[in-house]
């Protein structure tokens, strides 16, 4: 399978993520326009890195999605804070039929992983999501696996923060057995984009409000 890792400035927390990478899971980092070298750092590392040069979260998870020729795909926050580890475990469950899309849902391992103001932001739309879809999920998760083929004709046309929850959005009105399991969310290597500042964070949320509201 592929493990999709979309990469903004994230060459400190890559050696680590390779390292962690489970055997016959392939990484494809999808540079986002990095400046401190991430592209050569995971070539390094023996990654498959493609670039894309449209700026956004959604854009980067798109274009490693339309790269991969793999059965199964995975998309992982690039930053350190998830084991990709877990990730043959998430796949299972898609490649036995227990699941169609399987989502991580974050359990902090030390009190300054996630930082409170994001957190309320993710508990907010989780809610919403819950209410809107029925999707019994708790979490707008950093991991995610489910069939590349199947993921392609939901048709996804967020392209920025709102990707990860449009993805499940789709999936639940598609009628996807949707699984959420828990997994250890650690600090991340370097400052986060998004979740650590109020400011990255309420984009977010704009993004995601606007993919709850289509």
């Amino acid at each position: 399978m592929d493990l999709i890792l979309p990469c903004l400035d994230e060459a400190l927390a890559l050696p680590w993520i390779m390292k962690r990478l489970p055997a016959g899971v392939r990484a494809i980092v999808v540079d986002n326009g990095s400046a401190d070298g991430s592209a050569e750092v995971a070539v390094a590392l023996g990654a498959r890195v493609i670039s894309c040069e449209q700026r956004g979260y959604g854009a980067a998870c798109h274009a490693g999605l339309l790269a991969s020729d793999a059965e199964l795909v995975g998309f992982c926050d690039c930053d350190g804070s998830v084991d990709p580890a877990v990730v043959p475990a998430f796949a299972e469950l898609v490649s036995s039929g227990a699941s169609d899309l399987v989502v991580g849902r974050r359990r902090p391992v030390s009190a300054g992983a996630w930082p409170l103001h994001a957190r309320l932001a993710n508990t907010g739309l989780s809610w919403w999501l819950r209410r809107t879809t029925g999707a019994q999920l708790h979490d707008i998760g950093p991991l995610r696996v489910a069939r590349r083929v199947c993921l392609l004709g939901l048709g996804p046309i967020d392209r920025r923060s709102g990707y990860p929850l449009e993805t499940v959005v789709l999936a639940a009105r598609a009628g996807w057995k949707i699984t959420e399991c828990d997994i250890a969310y650690r600090p991340r290597a370097g400052r986060s984009k998004v979740t650590g500042t109020v400011s990255g964070t309420l984009r977010a949320v704009q993004d995601m409000s606007a993919v709850l509201a289509r």
